[in-house]
């Protein structure tokens, strides 16, 4: 059971969380080719269902941009949606899987680098995507992070294309919406009781919604049109949210591409938790560490109810879960929040809820991004070296020109040689003095030493003495053996005296003490 002592910050960051969601469900679902409803109700069960089962204080989940290219092909693929729901409950019944044999602990393998250069890009993307719709175009779906765009369009001739259809409605909108936005957490920051008790993403919309019913009566070139504006499935009634859930159609059982969709769905939305899961841990205030199997479980028993209803996968997702953590969310109890929201304000007042601007909710969004890639985080990654600089800085850029799990599988590449360029010279250290030079091992050397130590053993100069010392080496690979002792045949022609320190704990036989 979460904290209820924080009852009052977790209602209120479920509200911005809200917010941010309604118009990221929709607009996956649209993407993904699938109904509407698919996608508020999967972002219902994120909330109510993965946010009940995970262990992660501030994690917030729904439906995944990056599955809308998975999810649109499988439906075409499959050639029926009920099918497709059929799929994504056995995805649910494989990560319940994963997480009894401890799958979670992929996520233990993911740099930290490389997780600082996701939350990186995904602020900037943020900050890129949105500003279109802040200004009145939303010819892209409003949680696509993928740099090519329908059209054959990109990220960068999206804004430039934005630019020359400025709506003057929109802009205001959004402008007004970030300065309340500002105004409402300086007012927090000085303790202001007020300000700490609505959220100002809050004020913003109902601000916005006021402001284009007042363009309506007095400013006609004003008015953000329907299609600027939220756009849900629903009239409104339990009856009619009923209507849109959606049984598996189980004759599909039979079907091997049902098996194909479900592992694949399984598979990407898993490492797609993990690494959002780790994500939220780092940004996490009291920072708490998430256990990544319960994460799992959590995640399969969504996907299992969510494909039951009706709804699209659901993974972990970062977006949401900064925007919780940005709101001042302190448990889980956030993210359960926000998908009652969901649930009963798509029944009880969509009409309303048609009525907000998304430039107002893309302003909410571009800065979440501004939080998650301030100047002062690249700056701290700089200061730390090239070896968390520069997985840091490919990851970042690698998923802004492509997509996210695209840009964290080059992020990974160039994070794991950085790891293990970094570990071959902690493995081995050479230090010397006048003609005395000494070669010391540390615990394991693998045979992804044996060019460090071999350019090691290239500095060496005729006549000098040489102590390698292996006595606190637990494992040494035989590729190594085998280089130390061709230097040490090699060392009586050059007047190189070598000598091995031994011990009688070492484990290897050329440095184990008789």
């Amino acid at each position: 059971m979460p904290n209820l002592n924080n009852w009052k910050q977790d209602i209120q960051a479920s509200l911005v969380v809200f917010l941010v969601a309604l118009p990221l469900c929709l607009g996956i679902a649209l993407a993904s080719g699938a109904p509407l409803a698919s996608g508020l109700i999967a972002g219902i069960v994120g909330g109510l269902v993965v946010g009940s089962v995970s262990g992660s204080g501030v994690s917030v989940s729904g439906p995944a941009a990056g599955l809308t290219v998975i999810v649109a092909a499988a439906i075409i693929d499959i050639g029926n949606f009920q099918g497709f729901t059929l799929a994504v409950v056995l995805s649910g019944v494989m990560q319940i899987i994963f997480s009894f044999v401890k799958g979670g602990k992929l996520g233990d393998y993911f740099p930290s680098s490389v997780i600082k250069g996701m939350l990186a890009a995904i602020g900037l993307i943020l900050i890129l995507k949105q500003f279109p719709h802040a200004i009145g175009f939303d010819s892209d779906f409003m949680g696509d992070q993928s740099f090519a765009e329908a059209g054959g369009r990109n990220t960068f001739s999206a804004i430039a294309m934005a630019i020359e259809a400025v709506h003057p409605g929109s802009i205001l909108v959004a402008l007004i919406s970030v300065l309340i936005m500002l105004a409402w957490e300086k007012g927090a920051y000085k303790g202001n009781q007020f300000f700490k008790i609505i959220p100002g993403a809050l004020v913003a919309v109902v601000t916005s919604v006021i402001i284009n019913e007042v363009f309506k009566l007095a400013a006609p070139g004003l008015v953000i049109e329907s299609s600027h504006l939220v756009q849900l499935p629903f009239s409104g009634g339990v009856k009619d949210f009923v209507a849109g859930l959606a049984m598996p159609d189980w004759s599909y059982l039979s079907n091997p591409k049902i098996y194909v969709t479900a592992a694949t769905i399984a598979v990407v939305g898993s490492i797609e938790s993990l690494l959002s899961v780790e994500a939220a841990d780092k940004i996490d205030v009291e920072g708490r560490i998430t256990d990544k199997n319960r994460e799992l479980l959590a995640q399969g028993c969504g996907n299992a109810i969510s494909g039951l209803i009706g709804g699209l996968p659901v993974t972990a997702v970062i977006v949401r879960t900064s925007a919780n953590v940005s709101a001042g969310a302190k448990t889980k109890l956030s993210a359960i929040f926000h998908g009652l929201w969901l649930m009963g304000c798509v029944i009880a007042i969509p009409a309303l809820l048609n009525l907000i601007p998304l430039s107002c909710l893309a302003s909410v969004l571009i800065l979440v991004g501004y939080k998650l890639t301030k100047p002062e985080i690249i700056k701290k990654m700089y200061a730390r070296g090239w070896n968390q600089f520069i997985p840091f800085a490919v990851t970042t850029l690698a998923i802004l020109f492509t997509d996210l799990l695209v840009g964290i599988a080059i992020g990974m590449v160039v994070g794991f040689i950085f790891v293990i360029r970094s570990s071959m010279h902690a493995s081995i250290v050479l230090v010397n003095n006048d003609e005395e030079w000494l070669i010391r091992f540390h615990k394991d050397v693998s045979f992804l030493q044996k060019s460090h130590l071999t350019d090691m053993l290239m500095k060496i100069p005729n006549g000098a003495n040489v102590v390698i010392d292996g006595s606190k080496s637990i494992f040494v690979d035989d590729d190594i053996i085998d280089l130390i002792e061709d230097f040490m045949k090699r060392a009586n022609c050059s007047d190189i005296k070598v000598q091995l320190k031994k011990s009688s704990l070492a484990l290897s036989p050329i440095f184990k003490e008789e």
